[in-house]
């Protein structure tokens, strides 16, 4: 083979760079027609990814779509908890059935295997990983307008797994209101982008927190820096979810399906329209 010019349009070899890459996306069960798949993406913990995951699956189960939620975050999960979803799930030689809330939005989530739901996941990294896949291959998820991945924090195995494996329609970013927030989306972007995942749009939570007595919004952790990130990246700002304290009641009580409240709607609209 003659030495590589780097000038493709004068060369006649098929090598590897000319060629397509290679589609690694895994097929659902079979018993599985999933419509749009929607990652929720932190480049940091603790921003509530997972309650921004319960409250989108709820949001879009209110206007009628069927909804699910793939559980990655395999050493935090919290899903099940905050749907007041107990006991393990089931199935028979064919896969494994979801668990469903009361208003039937389906889950999968580890907690939903394991013996005691206390119990820690202590698993190297490709076992995580391949366990995510396994959520996504084996389960019979049945008919889903919308999925939402519930991802673990950073960009390591469970995330590019995910983005390798599953043929995402998009992600949404979770951030906080600190001064990080900039480092945060800009890892979570840079990344996409490196996958060719569309990027949908931001969610800020913990955004303010509002006087129960006079109604107004309170700054808690500073000043937003959402719109000059937004900015930076040309995305949209699709929800400044605040603190409640009956929000985080809900969670705790497993009553996520009983929020009040029209933070999401924006988010809801946006994903109606991919």
């Amino acid at each position: 083979m003659s030495e590589c010019n780097h000038n493709c349009e004068s060369c006649s070899q098929n090598c590897a760079e000319r060629q397509d890459p290679q589609d690694l996306h895994e097929a659902p069960h079979p018993m599985s027609q999933i419509k749009h798949v929607i990652g929720v993406v932190s480049g940091k913990g603790g921003v509530g990814k997972s309650l921004v995951t319960s409250l989108l699956a709820v949001t879009m189960a209110r206007r009628n779509l069927h909804t699910a939620i793939l559980d990655a975050d395999i050493t935090g999960p919290s899903i099940p908890k905050i749907f007041g979803v107990t006991g393990r799930a089931q199935g028979n030689d064919e896969g494994i059935f979801p668990a469903r809330s009361k208003t039937g939005i389906g889950m999968m989530s580890v907690n939903l295997l394991l013996e005691n739901v206390t119990d820690p996941v202590v698993w190297r990294g490709p076992i995580i990983a391949g366990t995510v896949k396994q959520f996504w291959t084996q389960v019979m998820w049945g008919d889903v307008d919308y999925m939402f991945v519930d991802m673990p924090p950073g960009t390591g195995d469970v995330p590019l797994t995910v983005f390798q494996s599953i043929p995402l329609s998009g992600i949404l970013i979770v951030t906080s209101p600190q001064e990080l927030v900039s480092m945060i989306v800009s890892k979570a972007v840079k990344m996409a982008q490196m996958m060719n995942i569309p990027v949908l749009g931001l969610v800020e939570n913990m955004s303010y927190v509002c006087c129960p007595d006079c109604g107004k919004e309170f700054a808690l952790f500073g000043e937003s820096h959402i719109d000059e990130v937004a900015k930076q990246f040309s995305l949209p700002v699709l929800a400044r979810l605040p603190i409640d304290p009956k929000l985080a009641s809900a969670c705790d009580r497993g009553m996520i399906e009983l929020f009040e409240g029209d933070w999401l709607e924006k988010a809801a609209d946006r994903l109606e329209n991919i």
